[in-house]
């Protein structure tokens, strides 16, 4: 058997969706060689790629659980513009999450040390008012991905948004892994975007739910988190989509058991995905 049946694997983003990657690639891995030489994250999907990386994906399916059962609203205590972080309970949520997964000297060296891995981020249009531009931003995506129904966006960057892929293992080398997957899923106005490099990002899910690595090349497995009515034909492109609505809601931090059940789906179409693929070979 090949070592590895993909090249190249993609994490697209959804929120909590992502947990459906998780539960896909922890059946996965057990059952195929996936060793790939270059893998991309954007918004949810890059925590999802850090808990493939550090073969930590249970554990990050159980710290999500563990957070969202001591938390049940998704609306802040505090006024929006006192001096607390963020504007909502999410933004605080979740670093704690990704820095208990993966903020420990371990991750750091298995991710810096490991295949490519790149991360997308975008930049609002307006750097001067970069919550307001990044929501006005937030609803092109939603009619752009209602209208035409593809991973691959375009209205976002038409209307000024711009994407870059940013080099996690460099970020994981220098410290700064949770920063940068913190900053991949700020959706504003839910959160307020931070810096990165010196410019506001914010999340690059309303650019392309499915970014391609730089150095392209090889079979590649793409892994959503929602069904798509129109999915680009490509031989060498594998994309993967949850065989139903998955129950978790993109940013709801409340519901403990739809983590489960997305994770749930995402196991039983992997083994789906298995089963119909039994003469799956390495191009």
């Amino acid at each position: 058997m090949p070592d590895t049946l993909f090249d190249q694997v993609v994490f697209s983003g959804g929120g909590t969706r992502c947990m459906w990657q998780g539960g896909f690639m922890d059946v996965l891995r057990a059952e195929v060689p996936i060793s790939p030489q270059r893998i991309t994250g954007v918004s949810g999907g890059a925590c999802t790629g850090c808990g493939f990386l550090t073969n930590r994906g249970p554990r990050v399916r159980d710290t999500f659980i563990e957070a969202f059962a001591a938390h049940d609203r998704n609306v802040p205590l505090h006024e929006p513009f006192d001096d607390e972080t963020g504007n909502s309970p999410h933004q605080q949520i979740y670093r704690g999450i990704v820095e208990d997964c993966f903020g420990d000297t371990e991750a750091h060296g298995l991710i810096a040390e490991g295949p490519d891995f790149h991360i997308l981020l975008a930049r609002p249009p307006d750097y001067d008012w970069p919550k307001l531009s990044g929501a006005a931003m937030t609803l092109v995506y939603v009619a752009d991905t209602n209208v035409r129904s593809t991973p691959h966006l375009k209205w976002a960057q038409k209307a000024g948004l711009t994407a870059e892929l940013i080099d996690a293992n460099a970020a994981a080398r220098a410290g700064d892994l949770t920063d940068l997957v913190c900053a991949a899923a700020t959706i504003p106005p839910a959160f307020d975007p931070p810096e990165w490099d010196g410019a506001p990002a914010v999340d690059a899910g309303m650019a392309d739910q499915a970014p391609l690595p730089k150095d392209d090349a090889g079979r590649t497995l793409i892994l959503l988190t929602k069904r798509f009515r129109n999915l680009p034909q490509e031989d060498r492109l594998t994309y993967v989509q949850p065989s139903e609505e998955v129950p978790a809601d993109k940013i709801d931090f409340t519901d403990p058991d739809k983590l489960r059940e997305t994770w749930a789906i995402g196991e039983e179409d992997a083994r789906r995905f298995l089963k119909d693929n039994k003469n799956l070979q390495r191009l």
